[in-house]
Order: C-alpha cells, then structure tokens, then sequence
C-alpha cells in the first residue's frame, strides 16, 4: 500500500525562554547556578520590581482570589450556553457551575491567566491536568464568553470541547505564563505532576539564574561592584539576540530543543510558522491568533537589523510611547522626515485624520476577543483586501467606506505602485494554497529573487511541497544556499517531496552541516528516507549528528501527540515499520480522534503484512473524518490490493471528491477501470495529469490513449513527455515501440539513440533501448 510521503506534522505554538531546573548536582559535577525568585531581586531593584508586578508579563498567571474578583470581574447576568450544557461563574464560590445533561458540576477555579484582553480561568481535572474552564471574561466589554468558540476563524472551524488537551495547560500554553516550571509529565500513566517557581514571567526568565548574582552582590563593596555580574546582562545583546528572546513567547513556532538561553539564535531551537498556515491571509495580514514574530521580520524595519523589540516596549512588556505626545518617536530616529511632515506623508492633513504612524502602519485588529496590532509595520494595502479579504488600515477607520474606495485614494498620492510587490507575492501564496501552477515559473523566480522576502519564500517553499512538477527541484536545491536560515530549512523539507536521486543528495548532505540546527534538523529528515546508495557522498559524522538532533527534537514534548506522530514518520521513512507503529499508538493514545495517525499507522501494518490491521484503522479514521481524502485513497489501494476493485473504486472516487487535486487517487482509478471502461479511465488519467504533470502520469495516459487506439494522440504526448523528462526510460520505450507500429523507423531509431546518448540509464532500461535501436537499425536496412 502505497501513500503521500508521510510529512511532519508541525502543530505551532509559543514556548518561551526555558530555563534550567533548579537540581540536586550529580555526582562529580558543580551544583546548577539557583534560582531565587522575584522577591529576592526586588531587594536591590525595587523600582524594577514594582514596574514588572503590575505587568502583564508579572501577572501573566495569578492566583484566583475574592480580591481580584473585585477588582476585575463583574458578576454574570446570564448562562453562557456551549452545546446541551449552561456554564456560569459562581465568584464567591469560586467555581464555575456547569448544568448539563448529567448531574451539576461545580469546577474551582484556581489560577486566573491573562487580562490585557481577555481573562482565562484554570481548574484541575483527572490525572493533574489544569484545564481552561469553558467561561471567560472579556476585559473591554467587561462580559462573559465562551471561551472555545471565541477562537473559531474559518468557514470549516468546530468548536473543540473545553476538556480537550488543546486546552491544557500543562500541554498548550504553560511556559509563557508561569517560569522555572517542569511539568513532570509521566508517560506511562499520562499524568502531570506539574510544578513551577512563581507565576507570571519573573526577572530570570531572561537574565537567568540570580542565586550566584545576589550572592557575590550581597558582599561585595557597593563603591566596587563585581565587573562580571553573574547574571545574563541583556542590555549588551544584539538586536537579534534581543528579538530571540521575546520571541521564545511572541512566535508561532515549533520547538526543537528544550534547551535556549537569553542569547542563543533562534533557529538553533525552534521553526517559525509562516503563510503555509490558514491562521494568515494570503498577504500575510492576521487571520487567527499568530504571536507576532511571523509578521514582525516581514517589515523592512525588521529586516534592517537594526530594530529590536525594547526599543518601542520595556523588558515588562508596556509600551513606552503609549503617552500621545510621545506616540512618533516610536519611529525616530530612522523615519525624522516623515515624523516632522506627519499629516503631508498621511495625506490626511494636520487635524483631519490619523497623526500617530502606528494608525496606518501597525492597524489593530481582532481575535478571540484580543486585540493585537500588525508588527509588520508595512503601509496600508487595500489592493489586497480586494483581493484576499485581508485588513487594511483605511477601512478598519473609514468603516463606512470600502476597499477599492480606499484603493483608489492611495493610487491617487502615491506615483509608485507601492502595493504591486505585496500583490504578486500574495497571488503567489494564494495560488500555492490551492494547489494551482500555473504560475510556477513566477513563483520559482520569487525564490532566487535578490530581494526576496524572507517570509514569502519560506512560505512558497512549504506550498510547494504538494506541487508534482520536478522543474521545481532546481529552484529549490538553489535555495537550499540561501541567506536566511528559515528558507534553508525549507528548501530541505522541500526536497523531500521529489524522488530522491544522487545531486539532491549531495546538496542535502551539505545541508545536514549548516550552521543552524533547523536546517540540519530538516535536511536530516528528508535524508533519513534517502535509499543507502544515494548518501555515498554524504559525511557520515555529519548526518549521524543532524540525525540525532532531529530525534531529539521528536521527543523534547512526550505530552504532544504530534511529536509521536512526526517520529513515527521518521521511523516509517526508514523502513523500521514497528518502530514507526509503536509511535503512532502512542499519539493515538493522547489522542484518539486524531486521522493522521491512523493513516499512518495503517500503512506501518500494510508493511508489517497485517492487512486486517490496516484495514480497521482506515475505517476507523473514517469514522471520525468521512471526506478524509488521505483514509479513502489508503483504504481504495488496500481494498485493491485485496482484489475487492468495487470497494476499491467506490474510495477511490471518495478520495477525489474530497479532494480534487488529489491526482494519485485519480491515476489509479485510471488503472482501476482500465481493464474494461477505457474510455472511463482515459478521463481518469487525463485529470491525473492535469492536475499533476509529470513522467508517470504522462507515460500512463499515452499508454492508455494507445490502448484505445488514438495512438496519434499518444505519440504526440511522449514527445512532450520525453522533452520534458529525459530520464523517463518508460517512455522512451514506449515512443520508440509505438513509432515502430507505425513502421517510422527511422524516428524509432532517433528516438532510441538520443536516450542512449543522455547516459541517464543503466540495467534494464539501457538493454531495452538498446534492444529497440537495433531493432529499428535493422528495419531501416531491410528497407
């Protein structure tokens, strides 16, 4: 049973700063620098202290109390309704009383999380789990809400139940919200007894452990303070260095290690999301709830190098240009002019519109009930709304007008069609979402442009992994030396969706050396799936190393199905079928509603020879998921295997209404009806190669219109096929034979001789050609 290239599954969240854990020393070693808590650092630093105590980053989780209740909370009026059940908070209780089907349950509350937007309430339920409760509060409107279904943003959206483990604690959202903590998670009885040192973001989140600091402080002369002072000293960091930092909590990303410090890149320890995710327009604008990094390194601002983080907030979190008066020099020293020029470079004039730059150029918009602003910093694109639906600036303040309104106004100021870049790059995303190339050249020139946008490229390059058209390995092979590490990275998984051949390889191989662990970390996982054969010219020290790293990466979250399931892909790529089956019961295990898994673990049983096996876990996925285009299309090709075609054709067919760019499915409905509804399977093939032009389905739609006799038709096309792909040895064969049939053989002969002379092919194929040359050769003598 034949599949997709299992590909990782990366579910992005924000895991911030992760520090050591206070510990006894082993054996031999010096003890771990200690940590102290807040409470110690404020007797030296009280002014600081009492700054970060009020913050959002002091109070990011709190203790539920009666005196915050009355400081923040009012008292709900009304039931908030999530399906057949009625939640209210009860505040002198304490608890969140819940009328459902079944007998009342009152739920403690014990931790309050948030509450510059929104206020998150936390309880405990079975095995240590802390739990979002369904009810929360919003800030502004001072209202209780469904909590769950505040988060729905797209047309296919449900809304999960509360006690799902998306809503965790100890899984989803802990350490941006807590500090020192280890969730002491135990996998053999799926249970937390999770611990931490104080709530909220504390001072050695980013300066480290304070022990030996307030130590070698305590005693030393105040007139002669220790030049080393113990203790991670950001004010000393780069710009990148300092964007790192914040960014381990404002990023959508996926974690590699467990292991960053203030200081490290971020990239040696995690993987950023980018527009290959729904949660963004097409433009690159917020849809869903995106952490602010992605948008961030989008701007030019970003990109200069020279803009970090502390420059607009303080290390606590506020804003510190949040005064009117002060709102411009947010942007000074670097945009001078246009600050003094304020209402010229609006277009709005002194008095009559907007006089604070973050008005067009970071707009604020809505999810979830949290209002976020866009770090991008670009201008506003109304071009774009038009297009993509995406927010613009002019008409999130004009609500009364529309965008092409808006469009046409800054058409008319501004000579330069500044948005003409934004569109092109976002047609291209848009198009690679929907698995449409019929743009690719544009898209693979995107790639090697010398002004590339980072996010841009990244993006396309993860699109482009469902895209079958082998001219894209070029493109993305060149890629692989591109300046930013994330389009590296990409690039390398990227690789993994072509057929593997010697070049790729070696580029790959290079890869798995980088400088950064994430493009080490991918370019091992394509290289893992590689045949022996094809890594003679990769450095065995070199992979073996990236190797482990990538394994560990797999197994930093043992509480994360999905990083059983991406290792279980490892496995399976390996050809370690067991191993691969043992992983995906364990993320079936910690969830058992998740498809992908199941997908997996029945092709890991196809391999294993337990078809029956296979077969439950294909139904059983159906079950969950009825239009899964993956379950349909394994099940048709276990049920064809199983020489039941009726079944096998009628998932087929499912497979390619749930998912008509599926073009594996419709290739072999194609070889299904082959045998006797030719004209039926011809159409098959025909959408096959529509839908996914390449060698296979090109030979296999010539060999079907020459069956059917339209072998007119079918020489024409592997012309094409030939031209297009030399080393396509079958369908050279097969051009040869046919124009033998039709007694040309002298163009037999050409046809021949030119694949010989390309030394693409050795074995079989060449004694073939060879064969057929001669043939040929012989007919023309004859005559």
């Amino acid at each position: 049973m034949r599949t997709i290239r299992a590909a990782l599954v990366l579910l992005a969240c924000s895991v911030p700063v992760v520090t050591v854990e206070a510990a006894g020393p082993s054996p031999g070693t010096s003890a771990p620098p200690a940590f102290v808590g807040s409470e110690r650092c404020r007797r030296c630093h009280e002014p600081f202290y009492r700054l970060w105590a009020s913050s959002h980053h002091g109070l990011a989780l709190q203790p539920f109390s009666p005196s915050f209740a009355r400081g923040a909370l009012s008292t709900p009026t009304a039931d908030v309704v999530v399906g057949t059940s009625r939640y209210r908070a009860d505040i002198p209780a304490r608890a969140v009383v819940e009328h459902g089907p079944g007998p009342t349950a009152r739920h403690p509350i014990e931790h309050v999380m948030g509450g510059k937007n929104v206020y998150y309430f936390l309880t405990t339920l079975d095995r240590g789990r802390l739990q979002t409760l369904p009810v929360a509060y919003d800030v502004r409107k001072k209202e209780w809400f469904d909590m769950a279904a505040s988060g729905l943003r797209h047309v296919t959206d449900r809304s999960v139940d509360w006690r799902d483990p998306v809503y965790t604690f100890n899984t989803a959202c802990y350490r941006c919200h807590v500090s020192q903590l280890s969730t002491n998670y135990e996998p053999k009885t799926d249970t937390y007894a999770t611990r931490w040192a104080e709530p909220g973001i504390n001072c050695e989140t980013c300066h480290g452990p304070g022990g030996e600091h307030a130590r070698l402080f305590s005693t030393a002369p105040k007139a002669r303070p220790p030049r080393d002072p113990k203790l991670v000293v950001t004010r000393t960091f780069s710009p990148e260095q300092m964007n790192s930092v914040c960014s381990t909590c404002h990023a959508k990303m996926i974690p590699l290690t467990s292991t960053f410090r203030p200081g490290d890149r971020f990239f040696d320890h995690y993987d950023l999301t980018t527009l290959e995710d729904p949660d963004f327009h097409a433009d690159g604008r917020d849809k869903g709830e995106n952490y602010t990094f992605t948008t961030w390194r989008r701007g030019s601002c970003s990109r200069s190098g020279r803009l970090h983080c502390v420059h607009c907030h303080t290390s606590s979190g506020r804003y510190r240009f949040a005064d009117a008066k002060d709102a411009n020099r947010a942007c000074l020293p670097c945009h001078d002019r246009q600050v003094a020029s304020i209402g010229v470079h609006s277009h709005h004039g002194p008095g009559k519109g907007p006089d604070r730059c973050v008005s067009c150029h970071m707009p604020t918009t809505e999810f979830a009930r949290m209002r976020r602003t866009d770090h991008s910093m670009l201008p506003p694109t109304p071009a774009a709304t038009v297009a993509f639906g995406s927010p613009n600036a002019c008409t999130l303040c004009h609500t009364d007008r529309d965008a092409a309104w808006a469009d046409k106004a800054v058409r008319a100021w501004h000579r330069r069609d500044y948005q003409a870049p934004v569109l092109h790059r976002a047609g291209l995303v848009d198009l690679a979402r929907k698995r449409k190339w019929e743009r690719l050249p544009e898209m693979l020139a995107l790639l090697d442009s010398p002004d590339r946008e980072e996010i841009a490229a990244t993006s396309l390059l993860r699109l482009l992994r469902t895209c079958p058209d082998d001219r894209k390995r070029p493109a993305i092979v060149k890629a692989l030396g591109d300046r930013s590490p994330l389009v590296r990275s990409a690039a390398a998984d990227a690789l993994g969706f072509v057929p593997p051949d010697r070049p790729t390889a070696d580029a790959l191989g290079r890869a798995v050396g980088d400088d950064f662990r994430l493009v080490r970390i991918r370019a091992a996982g394509v290289l893992a799936a590689y045949p022996p054969e094809l890594l003679a010219g990769v450095p065995r020290n070199r992979l073996d190393r990236a190797v482990r790293e990538l394994v560990e990466s797999l197994s930093i979250r043992p509480d994360f199905w999905t990083d059983h399931y991406n290792l279980g892909n490892y496995h399976l790529g390996r050809g370690d079928s067991a191993a691969a089956l043992s992983c995906y019961r364990t993320a079936l295990s910690l969830a058992p509603r998740a498809v992908m898994p199941m997908v997996n673990a029945s092709i890991a049983s196809s391999r294993l020879g337990d078809l029956e096996a296979a077969k439950r876990h294909l139904k059983r996925a159906l079950d969950l998921e009825p239009d899964s285009a993956a379950a349909h299309f394994n099940l048709g090709l276990l049920l064809g295997e199983q020489n039941d075609p009726r079944e096998a054709e009628r998932h087929l067919r499912a497979a390619v209404r749930s998912d008509p760019s599926m073009a594996q499915a419709a290739h072999n409905l194609a070889v299904l009806l082959s045998s006797d509804r030719i004209e039926e399977a011809l159409e098959w093939s025909r959408k096959a190669y529509a839908v996914a032009p390449c060698a296979k389905y090109g030979y296999t739609l010539a060999f079907f219109e020459a069956r059917a006799g339209n072998r007119g038709p079918a020489t024409g096309l592997l012309q094409q096929v030939v031209a297009r792909w030399p080393s396509a040895a079958d369908s050279h064969l097969l051009l040869g034979s046919l124009l033998e049939g039709q007694a040309r053989w002298r163009d037999a002969a050409e046809i021949y001789r030119r694949a010989l002379a390309m030394g693409h092919f050795s074995g079989q194929d060449r004694r073939s050609l060879e064969s057929g040359l001669r043939r040929a050769e012989a007919a023309i003598k004859a005559r």
